[in-house]
């Protein structure tokens, strides 16, 4: 299986960038040959062309078989979390894992499991596991790469926060790069929703196989659905620089306000029949956030979409017409609650405690089992299907909501043995599930 951002290379007017934080390989990313280079250099000949190369690499088809867990933290002063974030301080931490976005010219050695370890704009510390044909697998590089950067974070008074919203501080940009420049100027004319999404929140993202091809719809249709009753289940990110948001998952919240033709999962609610085609309409006709150049802001026309651009309509009449590396690279600016790379990156989910990341992944993993269960899972999830912003807002306090998590905990925590975790750890995820449920285990 190939991520899709694998394939992002350079033309002579969009030079080749490091690679966005949020974009950090999980499921199998080979390194691009010369015959991908030369693919990415051609200019898109027309729409059609366009939407062709999209569902190709986005949908990869085959049997489920890998599973892949993509860790965000926010780090603060272990004795003053109010004091803002270091970049020197957080580059000498990390060392030889620092990534080429906050260690100019440096390139970030993998963790000891072999995970990636990349950044967000506010410093967040993002884990990228390897893709593992088995769920203890997974737990057991993830904890030995989660154990190692904590343990790198603490030699210098640095700690990764239980929360999925920084509670004390307010959205500050750590990361210098052209492309979080543009999307802070971006958002902020928007509201404030886009400068914490980037700055002041952190998130579990599953990776999952797409499956085969007859497969695709059913669970492209249940890890939408699951989104609105797993994002209540695990909200984790209520408090916000000192004050209550009223939202059980702020950070939903600031996702959801960022840019509507951004986030909007609409490309992937209810039961859809091509996904693969549906979703490369919704690529071409979502704005482009940021235009790479050679020197310059990269700042991108509001309402420019990439189709515009091949069609060389509005501003884009003046510039060369884009490459397929052009629309790679716009795929990376998609931030939709399900975002396909060939697998399918589950995003909706709130960050947890360290020690409870698994929670989350198992159940998700384990509600993805087969097809019987993918079916049973739609139809427990139909009646909250949609209803993000009341997931965000309520939570569980939600009744339809609560019954919705609770039916899909008793489905998922049924198959936690056929993943083969042991039966302590199985059986610890279901405890710690059943306390989320019944509001006797809050993570932060």
């Amino acid at each position: 299986m190939t991520a899709m951002h694998g394939s992002v290379t350079s033309t002579p007017d969009t030079p080749t960038p490091e690679p966005p934080s949020s974009e950090s390989p999980t499921l199998e990313t080979p390194t691009p040959d010369a015959a991908a280079v030369e693919v990415a250099a051609r200019a898109i000949a027309d729409r059609a062309e366009g939407e062709a190369y999209v569902a190709s690499v986005c949908f990869k088809h085959g049997p489920p078989r890998l599973t892949g867990a993509e860790l965000e933290f926010l780090v603060h002063d272990a004795a003053d979390p109010s004091l803002p974030l270091d970049p020197d301080r957080l580059r000498r931490a990390l060392g030889a894992h620092a990534p080429a976005t906050l260690a100019p010219g440096g390139r970030a050695a993998p963790l000891p499991a072999g995970s990636t370890l990349t950044l967000e704009p506010g410093g967040q510390v993002e884990i990228s596991t390897r893709p593992q044909e088995s769920v203890p697998a997974l737990v057991t590089d993830a904890g030995v790469d989660l154990a190692h950067v904590t343990d790198l974070l603490a030699a210098d008074g640095l700690v990764l926060a239980a929360e999925a919203i920084d509670p004390v501080r307010p959205p500050a940009r750590v990361l210098d790069t052209e492309r979080y420049a543009a999307m802070q100027r971006r958002f902020a004319a928007i509201g404030p929703g886009g400068a914490t999404m980037m700055c002041s929140t952190a998130a579990v993202q599953v990776c999952v196989d797409a499956g085969e091809p007859a497969a695709v719809p059913a669970r492209w249709a249940a890890v939408h659905a699951l989104g609105p009753v797993l994002l209540a289940l695990f909200a984790n990110s209520r408090t916000h620089t000192g004050r209550d948001t009223g939202h059980a998952s702020a950070r939903w919240r600031a996702v959801m306000d960022t840019e509507p033709a951004r986030t909007d999962p609409a490309a992937g609610s209810g039961a859809v029949a091509d996904p693969p085609a549906r979703w490369a309409s919704h690529v071409l006709d979502t704005p482009l956030m940021v235009r790479r150049r050679t020197a310059g802001p990269w700042d991108a026309p509001a309402r420019l979409t990439f189709a515009d651009w091949i069609a060389r309509r509005g501003a884009a009449r003046h510039w060369p017409p884009p490459t397929f590396g052009d629309l790679d690279y716009h795929l990376t600016t998609l931030f939709t609650p399900v975002r396909p790379r060939g697998h399918l990156e589950v995003r909706y989910l709130d960050a947890q405690p360290a020690g409870r990341w698994v929670d989350p992944v198992a159940l998700l993993a384990a509600l993805l089992r087969g097809p019987a269960v993918v079916d049973r899972v739609r139809e427990v999830c139909a009646p909250t299907e949609g209803r993000w912003a009341d997931a965000a807002r309520l939570g569980l306090a939600d009744p339809a909501l609560a019954r919705g998590a609770r039916g899909v905990a008793e489905l998922g925590c049924d198959g936690l043995a056929d993943l083969g975790l042991t039966s302590a750890l199985a059986e610890e995820i279901a405890t710690a599930v059943a306390a989320r449920l019944d509001g006797r285990l809050h993570p932060a």
